[in-house]
């Protein structure tokens, strides 16, 4: 592409590099072709010379650009969950078309960004979670136009990066062991709100004591739910406690305990049968972001969670921690 300041003369055809206010009133928007219309208003308005972008012959304009892109990095839309807003000003917008996480295929949009400094795509990190609507990434073409050669392999490396995985579970069961006359509305309610946010429901309060028989009595008696969730009066601090303990006297595995995620280390995954059992850390009674968000948001939307996935969450795990919180990480110095 040719770029620079040329006589008014020779601008016919030409993309208008920046916007220009005409004497008459109104502007020339930068990014139009000039036709002769927009040469005679310039040169009312005093300008002899003016700054252009010019294709070459292997160049793609913007626009066409990065369509291609966006259709490379979302092959199928109605598959992916994902909708293409219009192309406009070298850009697509790619939003979310359901409720669920953001399945962002990083080496592929690293590959994308290292074709060309002209050709970018930004998106929300990986297993991002999303309401209908909400914008997953951006493909921007940063100049006017882009060689076909750069284009073909940015749309080669982007082949499928992106889609949502949908909210996919719809209901859950809730056990708190409590001490006695606690209601175990704390817990209830924040998880309540966690799981409406993915469109699950959450059955009736279930409340034990906090003893291995009445855990595993209740472990076996859930029905009709497709995730168990075990919330217990004291935190589960080793893999054979309570928690853990009963659902392996109710028949049940336990997959992990412990994440790199604080808060929310004390946290194990497990199965009963076919549905996932989570046994949840403390801070879930604080609506803020913990440990326990990321996993249930993964296993709700069908996202596999080994124990080499949960490993995986140690950079970036240091999350923001509530004031709330009886142990803080680090003590006050007097």
């Amino acid at each position: 592409m040719k770029f620079g300041t040329v006589p008014l003369s020779g601008a016919l055809g030409a993309i208008l590099a920046h916007s220009v206010m005409l004497s008459g009133g109104g502007r020339l928007r930068k990014g139009g072709v000039l036709g002769p219309d927009d040469i005679a208003a310039l040169a009312a308005t005093g300008l002899t010379e003016i700054t252009v972008a010019r294709l070459e012959a292997d160049d793609v304009h913007e626009d066409a650009a990065a369509l291609a892109l966006a259709q490379a990095l979302v092959p199928d839309e109605a598959a992916a969950g994902l909708r293409l807003r219009p192309v406009g000003t070298g850009r697509v917008n790619i939003h979310a078309d359901c409720l669920g996480l953001a399945e962002v295929l990083a080496e592929r949009i690293d590959a994308v960004n290292a074709v060309d400094p002209m050709i970018s795509v930004a998106t929300v990190p990986c297993w991002q979670r999303l309401s209908d609507g909400e914008m997953v990434a951006t493909v921007k073409i940063i100049a006017y136009g882009v060689s076909q050669r750069a284009l073909d392999r940015a749309c080669e490396a982007a082949r499928g990066g992106l889609r949502m995985r949908p909210a996919g579970l719809r209901h859950a069961s809730l056990i708190q062991s409590v001490p006695e006359g606690d209601a175990g509305e704390k817990g209830y309610g924040a998880l309540q709100k966690r799981l409406l946010a993915l469109g699950v429901t959450l059955g009736p309060k279930i409340l034990v004591p906090h003893r291995l028989d009445a855990l595993t009595q209740a472990v076996r008696a859930v029905q009709g739910a497709d995730l168990i969730l075990i919330l217990t009066a004291s935190a589960t601090s080793d893999p054979h406690d309570i928690a853990p303990e009963a659902l392996r006297h109710a028949g049940g595995q336990v997959a992990r305990f412990g994440i790199p995620v604080d808060p929310g280390n004390l946290l194990f995954i497990g199965q009963l049968g076919p549905v996932p059992v989570i046994g949840l850390p403390g801070c879930v009674k604080s609506p803020a972001l913990n440990g326990a968000d990321w996993v249930m948001e993964r296993i709700i939307c069908g996202v596999p969670v080994a124990s080499a996935d949960l490993a995986a969450m140690g950079v970036g795990g240091l999350l923001k921690e509530s004031p709330a919180r009886g142990r803080p990480r680090e003590a006050k110095q007097d």
